[in-house]
């Protein structure tokens, strides 16, 4: 483990604070977890962006090609 100096706003430090006391836990752990979840994000964001780069028109209209004309079941309607 590391450690990290954060200076907070005041407020941004008292709504860390509730909420950490609503989860049963420190304000480390609340910000580490919402550090994770930002970083999982960013992170998904940049893949997804880099994969449809990679994406061809023609190879996805060739697979929709392969799908035959049935009805969707009634509960998948629009």
């Amino acid at each position: 483990m590391t450690a990290i100096s954060l200076r907070l706003p005041r407020s941004l430090h008292d709504a860390a604070r509730r909420l950490a006391d609503q989860e049963g836990t420190s304000i480390n752990q609340l910000v580490t977890m919402a550090l994770a979840e930002k970083i999982s994000a960013l992170e998904t964001s940049e893949y997804l962006a880099n994969r449809a780069k990679r994406g061809k028109r023609d190879k996805f209209h060739r697979v929709l090609g392969k799908i035959s004309s049935v009805r969707p079941r009634r509960e998948d309607r629009l």
